[in-house]
């Protein structure tokens, strides 16, 4: 973990872990993904955006579409399993572990799916810490020293707010507060007294839509300046945050796999954001653009496995290599660690640092900020006063 990479890890290949689920024939009909998202409860704005961005690529992985330059557009189905089509049965784990560990069980023992996707990411960038930024003055350490993190207490904010503890430590920082809060929380002005009491150089959250634009509502209203504002993506990079709060988040970072600006610089990109925002209305965001990468490489594993043994998708997905053209996200490609600390994760997957700023045409966006070669803008610092 010393360079900064965001390891996206599927929860559909578990299979290659040895589920129990049902061997296939060499030519099926269809082909049964089983796909648990958060539909419902704090985070279901995120599930409608993982779950439009499955379907896309479900769609494309059934239909050919020649236009589009990826292996999975090339054919109809999958086409070592006889053309079957991929079939996507949706359960809905509410935000909650457990939920979701019954639902697996429910998805392979009752539906008979042949694999099961759902998307975890468990990084938190560390790329402000390289001692600059494009387009500011260096930066010196010293002047960002000091951080708070204020993060909603489910096993996810738990987990991204020991991440930051342990982060600070290894780095170097001063961690002057962390606190938990409840993402239903209709009043969190007892949080913010205590981050700006505690006078941090940076603040860091974990939060969902709705707690996100309260969290920096209740900020503004008490005028927390701090030097940078950092959201952990979810509710940071959701359309109601921007929607709800338009120029009051400019200066706001948020930790992302992919930004509209992407587009800019990946023509692939561009094709299938077009066809994302046709169904949708919106575009592609970091959640929609996991999940459609989640199942298009559920669909080369399946094509090069040629079956639906779960010891032949082992071996395929431990040989899979995706080349980073052929994906909507900005990565090198994906290709599975099969040893190691890294087990199951792709290790040729990489982050993006988006921040909200002013555009040419007076809304407001998320432009790139790093990794530099790929930014769209430069940074602006220290955060601007409210």
């Amino acid at each position: 973990m010393k360079s900064m990479k965001v390891f996206l890890v599927f929860l559909g290949i578990v299979a290659i872990l040895g589920l129990m689920i049902p061997s296939g024939a060499m030519a099926v009909k269809e082909i049964k993904i089983g796909v648990i998202y958060p539909l419902t409860g704090g985070a279901a704005a995120a599930g409608r955006e993982l779950r439009a961005g499955a379907e896309l690529a479900a769609k494309i992985a059934n239909n050919a579409m020649p236009e589009l330059p990826m292996t999975m557009a090339r054919n109809a189905g999958i086409q070592s399993l006889g053309g079957a089509k991929v079939k996507l049965i949706f359960k809905d784990h509410q935000g909650n572990p457990t939920l979701g560990a019954d639902l697996a069980k429910k998805l392979i023992l009752d539906d008979k799916v042949d694999g099961i996707l759902g998307c975890y990411l468990f990084e938190l960038l560390k790329g402000l810490t390289e001692g600059k930024v494009r387009g500011v003055p260096a930066i010196p350490k010293k002047d960002l020293m000091n951080i708070a993190s204020a993060c909603e207490k489910t096993e996810w904010g738990s987990h991204v707010s020991g991440l930051i503890k342990d982060f600070a430590k290894e780095y170097g920082f001063r961690m002057r507060k962390s606190l938990l809060y409840a993402a239903k929380s209709a009043d969190l002005s007892s949080e913010v007294r205590s981050l700006k009491a505690a006078r941090p150089d940076v603040m860091l959250f974990a939060s969902y839509t709705s707690d996100a634009i309260l969290m920096v509502k209740t900020l503004k209203a008490q005028k927390a300046q701090p030097k940078i504002i950092w959201g952990q993506d979810a509710g940071f990079e959701k359309p109601e945050f921007r929607n709800t709060l338009g120029e009051g988040i400019v200066g706001i970072l948020t930790r992302t796999v992919f930004l509209p600006k992407v587009v800019e610089i990946k023509k692939l990109a561009g094709q299938v954001n077009a066809l994302y925002k046709a169904k949708t209305g919106n575009d592609l965001g970091g959640a929609s653009a996991r999940a459609f990468t989640g199942l298009q490489t559920w669909v080369h594993v399946l094509e090069k496995a040629g079956s639906t043994k779960p010891a032949d998708i082992q071996r395929a997905a431990n040989a899979i290599y995706i080349p980073g053209k052929e994906l909507v996200v900005p990565w090198a490609g994906i290709k599975f660690s099969n040893t190691g600390d890294e087990l199951g994760q792709n290790v040729l997957g990489s982050g993006l640092i988006g921040q909200y700023q002013k555009q040419k045409d007076g809304t407001v966006g998320l432009e790139i900020v790093y990794p530099f070669d790929v930014s769209s803008a430069d940074m602006i610092y220290p955060f601007p006063k409210w």
